[in-house]
């Protein structure tokens, strides 16, 4: 595991970009995990640049979602769906038969897991899988003591990720309960992983996903065991990293 201190938001954000447009220009058809939420961002923004900029081609790029809440519309703002168009996918080349996200609107939850995990399975499995990092150190959607074998899934949020994610909606009742994520089985099969972390409020499971034992309590720290991963963490995320000599910090 490679622990990198970026000294802002910004600077994580870059950083981050840089190594997916390497795993682009290096492999043109990489299949790529992709997460939503305020953390990853400024990162997809980093890759429009680059692709109007300098041509970073998408044309080949496979994506595959780590999740989507159930029973929202993609045409629902607070979908993932709709993040991952209005954020990233419109401004760039993909091709939309190349992206996949979990149907949250599914009628047959187990078929669309079992589906999704197909998809993945046909595409060669993930080159590089993009992570942040809940409170209560989730990944994807998959909250403390989920199986860490499990594939796609039904999920039930716990109530701090409600809590977390209702600055995004008009009200907490609003915050759907339950959403389809990939397991952390699916995550672990990954060939690369870079996790993103940063604010203050992620410095205290940050240490304990990299530092701690590994447990379901903190589904992150199954991370420990895999045999390439990134983590990018910005100064205020990085706090309780003591020891900060191990680590590159420029």
């Amino acid at each position: 595991m490679r622990v990198v201190i970026a000294k802002d938001y910004e600077d994580m954000s870059a950083r981050a970009a840089r190594i997916v447009a390497g795993q682009i220009y290096l492999k043109p058809n990489s299949v790529l995990g992709l997460a939503t939420g305020s953390t990853p961002l400024l990162m997809y923004k980093n890759l429009i640049m680059v692709h109007h900029q300098v041509g970073l081609d998408f044309s080949e790029v496979v994506s595959f979602n780590l999740d989507e809440y159930l029973g929202l519309q993609s045409s629902n703002e607070q979908s993932y769906t709709y993040y991952m168009y209005h954020n990233f996918f419109k401004h760039v080349n993909i091709n939309k038969k190349n992206i996949h996200i979990p149907d949250g609107m599914t009628q047959n939850v187990e078929l669309e897991c079992q589906n999704y995990d197909n998809s993945i399975l046909e595409r060669g499995g993930t080159d590089l899988q993009i992570l942040g990092i809940g409170t209560n150190g989730h990944i994807g959607f998959n909250e403390p003591d989920i199986k860490f074998e499990a594939t796609t899934h039904k999920v039930k949020l716990d109530d701090e990720t409600i809590h977390a994610n209702s600055r995004f909606f008009n009200s907490i009742e609003a915050v759907p309960r339950f959403a389809i994520s990939m397991g952390i089985k699916n995550i672990m099969h990954a060939k690369k992983i870079i996790l993103l972390a940063d604010g203050e409020n992620k410095a205290d499971v940050i240490y304990r996903a990299l530092f701690e034992g590994i447990t379901p309590k903190v589904p992150a720290s199954i991370l420990q065991l895999h045999q390439d991963v990134t983590v990018i963490v910005e100064e205020r995320a990085a706090q309780m990293l003591k020891t900060r000599s191990q680590f590159e910090n420029k």
